[in-house]
């Protein structure tokens, strides 16, 4: 589904989602990451398909997967969720401000290490 700038999509998104807003399940936000799993294609949509073709050279953000597609992130949760709920995708929520390491404190140390060295 590539577009230029100021083109309208082929496919309108109720089309894409089959009609449905709302996802499955309400665990998706701008930050979660999402990656492929090793399971089939065969039956899916081709945006679907797109999805998977994404997520498997790696973790992506759903933010960064509506990018990609083009599509509002309304109706890339709903595909995502589709995909979580066949097993084709697994999600998890991203690393929390307060759960990141302290970059300052890590710089200090490999300091010290090359110090050492």
């Amino acid at each position: 589904m590539t577009q230029r700038r100021g083109e309208r999509a082929l496919v309108r998104p109720h089309v894409v989602t089959g009609g449905r807003a709302h996802p499955t399940r309400n665990t998706f936000d701008l930050a979660t990451v999402v990656v492929a799993t090793r399971s089939p294609v065969a039956g899916l949509s081709p945006e679907k398909r797109r999805v998977l073709e994404l997520c498997r050279g790696g973790a992506l953000a759903v933010a960064e997967v509506a990018a990609y597609l083009r599509l509002p992130v309304s109706v890339t949760k709903v595909l995502l969720s589709d995909l979580a709920d066949t097993g084709h995708i697994t999600a998890r929520a991203a690393v929390p401000q307060a759960d990141r390491p302290d970059l300052q404190l890590l710089q200090k140390v490999l300091d010290g290490l090359r110090a050492l060295i």
